[in-house]
């Protein structure tokens, strides 16, 4: 079993993190494409698979300031 879950994609990111998930890091490495990479826990496939089918229902206010957070992440470090 992986340690960790890596996603580039922003929207499952935010709703990761929403969802309390524990971001370990950003990898900028690739200067294209950031890397999502959470830690793995027991809901997190859930979470993601919830995600992908278009049920994962999140609070509009913390999936918004999350989606700035990553952002900020992003282009700001």
């Amino acid at each position: 079993m992986n340690d960790v879950y890596e996603t580039s994609d922003l929207g499952l990111a935010a709703a990761l993190l929403t969802y309390n998930a524990v971001l370990a890091k950003v990898d900028k490495e690739n200067p294209k494409r950031a890397v999502f990479v959470f830690l793995h826990s027991i809901e997190l496939p859930s979470l993601v698979e919830l995600f992908w089918a278009g049920e994962l229902e999140v609070n509009a206010l913390r999936y918004f300031e999350n989606t700035k957070r990553l952002k900020s992440r992003i282009y700001g470090d």
